[in-house]
């Protein structure tokens, strides 16, 4: 049986121990390379595959892709770019509709992304449009996913 959630104290107080290390260390993963274009509602960025990218190890060993969920959040930190460009911050993908994938995206290819705002979602989030597509080479051009997503403001936890 658990006691709760572990306390510490010090300078940023006391509060679970849990809440203090995500305030000390952020942990982020960059995936645009290139902003290729932008405007007031739109962005197109680029994500270079490179071989050496750890994540391509497990997924697959014999036959690397890009995972399907790293795609995904290629398109939200594009419209997070986007969002930021407004003066507004710390949005985090909320929900995914209608997505679908195409071709893969290998070691050495490019994804190109193409997000687009659509307007406002309730309560507070923003509604987005993206696709990516396969930049250079043989498969130039070729969809790799599209669909719809919303971005929401990041929800603070209650300190204890």
């Amino acid at each position: 049986m658990s006691a709760g959630p572990v306390m510490a104290g010090g300078p940023l107080g006391t509060m679970p121990l849990v809440h203090r290390i995500r305030q000390r260390h952020t942990m982020q993963f960059t995936f645009l390379d290139n902003v290729i274009e932008q405007s007031e509602d739109r962005i197109r960025a680029s994500k270079l595959v490179r071989a050496e990218e750890e994540y391509l190890a497990d997924h697959f060993p014999s036959f690397p892709i890009l995972p399907g969920v790293l795609m995904i959040e290629v398109l939200a930190q594009a419209a997070r770019k986007l969002l930021e460009s407004k003066g507004l911050e710390r949005f985090v993908l909320g929900e995914v509709k209608a997505l679908k994938y195409g071709s893969m995206v290998r070691p050495g290819e490019t994804l190109e992304v193409d997000v687009e705002l659509l307007g406002a979602a309730e309560p507070d989030g923003w509604k987005f449009r993206g696709k990516g597509a396969l930049s250079g080479g043989e498969h130039d051009g070729e969809t790799v996913l599209s669909g719809r997503f919303t971005m929401r403001p990041v929800r603070e936890t209650p300190t204890v």
